[in-house]
Order: structure tokens, then C-alpha cells, then sequence
């Protein structure tokens, strides 16, 4: 069985560290990259890096901002945020990053998941799913959480794997910056769909919510945002606590 990370994700806007609810009321959170060594310093496992409003502005992944986080770090860094080429993860990787996240490009042209996966490995490729409950169905999003695609989240994340994803980062809307817990229900039902690592990320508020998503669902890595920026929880002591309830920790 594949031991549990802890990840803390920078969603980057105009270069500065910022959290939302629901994805949206969006707050400045901090210097990303203060809080990235702040990270790797306390044992995170990994280190999500999403250029948020890329996409929406049409334009790159900030390949300075990526290169100076990259210098901070010694645990696996994965970047997200305007990617819709080989040549833009090549770039990326230049640059310092472990893994690219991909989300609103692979809806628009799905074909972006192989290619990458050809090129780099599939160890490279994280989808990242935004999905919304409503009308009694979890459904895909794309555009910062803005734009509805119309396909199922189900289908979408079994689609992503077919086509050479090595991980999905599944973001609940629901759920985002709530702090009432993931959505164990649609993560349980994705973890057993595929056999690829899922990431669970909108909810955490709680040591204890962390527990249940990796007792309650096949999760593999949990992800937060403004309980590490705000230093309501201390990643040391997150990983202490999980390991005195019996799970396996990396």
C-alpha cells in the first residue's frame, strides 16, 4: 500500500500566495516562496504549485516565480497553470518542477494528457479535476471553477487515466476552503474507479479530516491551503498525529 503525503498547494496570483472559498473571495495568503521553504523545512511531502489566473489570462506559468521555489526545495514540486504544450513542460521542468498539472487544457484538447505522458513519463502528468456538486451529480469544471464543461467527473477521471495520466488531483468546489472536511463520497468513488494515486484536496480544516479521507477513501495524498498558510495546523505536528492513529505516513 502506498503511504500517505501531505501536500500543500500555492494557488499564485499576480505572484503572491492566495486562498478562496468556494473559489471564490480570493485573499492574499502570503509569499509563496517563504511559505514553500517554510514547507519543505517542516516535512511536507510534496509541494503543489497553480498559477490560478494563467488560463484566464492566456499567458504562461510565471517561470521566474517557478525557477526561485524550485531553489527552495528538496521534496517533489508539481506546477500547474497555463500548460498546453510539450515545449511548455519542458520549460517547466528546466525550470525545477518534478511534475505538471494539467486541467482546463486537457478538456479542451484531452490528446495534451498522452503527449506529455510520450514525452516526460507518466510519472509526470497529474490531472487536476475542479468538480462541483449540483443537480444531484458531480460534473467537471474547468477555467478557475468558472466554466462548466458538461462531462461527467466519473468518466472524465476514468478518461485522464486511459489516457496516460500518472495522478488526479481532485478538488471538490464543494468543499474548497470550507474547512468541513473533504468530500469522502465522490474521492471514494474515484479511488475505486482508477489505479492511478489520487490527490484529495477542498475541505481540510481539521488533523481529524485528514484521518478520515485516508481511512474512509484510497487517497493516497491529502491536500490544504490555508490551515499550513495560516499556521493553524504545523505540517510536523499533522504528520505526528497520523502516525499515533496508525497511518502510514511517508
Amino acid at each position: 500500500m502506498l503511504k500517505k503525503r501531505i501536500i500543500p498547494c500555492l494557488d499564485i496570483k499576480n505572484g503572491r500566495t492566495v486562498k478562496g472559498i468556494n473559489f471564490e473571495d480570493i485573499q492574499d495568503a502570503g509569499d509563496p516562496i517563504e511559505l514553500a521553504k517554510k514547507y519543505s523545512d517542516q516535512g511536507a511531502d510534496e509541494l503543489v504549485f497553480l498559477d490560478i489566473s494563467a488560463t484566464l489570462e492566456h499567458r504562461k506559468t510565471l517561470i521566474d516565480l517557478v525557477k526561485k521555489i524550485a531553489a527552495e526545495l528538496n521534496i517533489p514540486f508539481t506546477v500547474g497553470g497555463g500548460i498546453n504544450s510539450v515545449e511548455d513542460v519542458s520549460n517547466l521542468i528546466k525550470a525545477g518542477a518534478d511534475k505538471v498539472s494539467v486541467n482546463s487544457s486537457a478538456v479542451k484538447r484531452p490528446e495534451l494528457i498522452r503527449e506529455i505522458a510520450n514525452e516526460f513519463g507518466n510519472q509526470c502528468v497529474v490531472v487536476a479535476i475542479d468538480t462541483k456538486f449540483e443537480n444531484g451529480e458531480w460534473s467537471v469544471f474547468v477555467n478557475g471553477g468558472r466554466t462548466p464543461t458538461g462531462l461527467k467527473t466519473l468518466e472524465w477521471a476514468k478518461q485522464v487515466e486511459d489516457l496516460g495520466a500518472g495522478e488526479i488531483l481532485l478538488t471538490s468546489m464543494n468543499n474548497d476552503g470550507t474547512k468541513n472536511g473533504f468530500a469522502l463520497d465522490i474521492t471514494n468513488q474515484i479511488t475505486d474507479l482508477v489505479n492511478i494515486p489520487v490527490i484529495a484536496s477542498g475541505g481540510a480544516g481539521n488533523k481529524q479530516h485528514f484521518k478520515e479521507v485516508f481511512e474512509q477513501t484510497g487517497a493516497t495524498g491529502g491536500l490544504a491551503a490555508s490551515i499550513f498558510h495560516y499556521g493553524e495546523i504545523p505540517i510536523t505536528e499533522l504528520k505526528n498525529y497520523l502516525k499515533t492513529e496508525k497511518i502510514a505516513i511517508r
